[in-house]
């Protein structure tokens, strides 16, 4: 049996075993101690929040706050830089865009390279890191060593120099990013299956002729996603962090597709006068980012499976 399928079976109080009882399982424990973290919903919420946003802003946004991308030349002077007001709860930026319209459309663009970029090292890592760990020898040498040049490089100048190749643009953002994350990625789920690879379980799989993809993918991954899981979470957050840092410097979204850390970059010169160009993108990176943060540090707490329910 499975390390994340076992169940308990109450004992009634004359000895017999209740099995009208519901089975607890791995991700049912986790889900009841993930509830109780007040800090993990809220940001699981915020999460929820910006989702749904940012999928739903063609419906209503444009209608009532403007285009993200289209300044209006007639009305521009008297638009440009408005504090913030009803009309305009953010504020509007110096073409007379309303900037709370481009923080949300900003938000599509920074929660998709999050996802994408993460989807994309979170695969290669776990491939890296299952040939590593599984077979070992000569494998396991190439892969880590591989990882060790990665990791020599500082990762964001890593990634300005790939984009100087590759050139600017949001897809080339998600490819770079996600490439060059996979290293320490495939360094914690190598050492994930490390610690269960030779279990009994594994053994008797083994033993019953279970080819090795088989092993892999039904008895030592899912013992081992746990903390892949919760990496995955937290990696979201630093790769909204590196498609800001990367857009600031004019490296990432290309103008006038708006993006939170162009808006950071254009507001910086007016911080003394109107400070909510720069604050308004600032406080969604800070807030989404958080967001992420919370809910993978409560997931880890959750998926812990030596943590005992208070």
């Amino acid at each position: 049996m499975e390390k994340n399928e076992v169940t308990e079976s109450p004992v009634t109080t004359d000895g017999d075993i209740d099995t009208s009882a519901p089975a607890r399982t791995l991700w049912g424990d986790a889900w009841s101690r993930l509830r109780r973290n007040k800090l993990a919903i809220f940001g699981a919420v915020w999460i929820v929040l910006m989702i749904l946003v940012a999928l739903t802003a063609d419906l209503w946004v444009p209608q009532t706050l403007g285009s993200p991308t289209e300044a209006d030349s007639t009305t521009m002077t008297q638009d440009s830089r408005l504090p913030p007001s009803p009309e305009h709860p953010f504020g509007t930026d110096t073409l007379g865009r309303d900037v709370l319209c481009r923080v949300i459309y900003g938000a599509r663009i920074s929660l998709a390279v999050g996802v994408l970029a993460t989807a994309i090292s979170t695969i290669i890592g776990l491939v890296m890191g299952a040939l590593a760990a599984y077979y070992g020898g000569i494998w396991d040498t190439i892969i880590m060593r591989l990882a060790d040049i990665f990791l020599a490089f500082p990762y964001i100048l890593f990634v300005i120099a790939m984009l100087a190749v590759i050139g600017p643009g949001i897809q080339n953002v998600f490819i770079a990013i996600g490439i060059l994350g996979w290293p320490s990625i495939a360094r914690v789920f190598r050492s994930a299956i490390l610690s269960v690879k030779e279990n009994d379980y594994v053994d008797a799989a083994r033993a019953m002729g279970a080819s090795d993809a088989r092993i892999v993918a039904r008895h030592i991954f899912p013992n081992s996603v746990a903390s892949i899981v919760v990496y995955a979470t937290m990696n979201i957050g630093g790769a909204i962090l590196t498609e800001s840092a990367l857009s600031y410097l004019g490296m990432g979204v290309v103008p006038p597709d708006p993006s939170w850390g162009i808006m950071i970059q254009d507001g910086q010169t007016y911080l003394a006068t109107q400070p909510w160009l720069m604050l308004m993108p600032g406080l969604a990176i800070l807030t989404t980012v958080l967001a992420f943060t919370l809910l993978g540090d409560g997931l880890r707490d959750a998926l812990d499976v030596k943590m005992k329910d208070a």
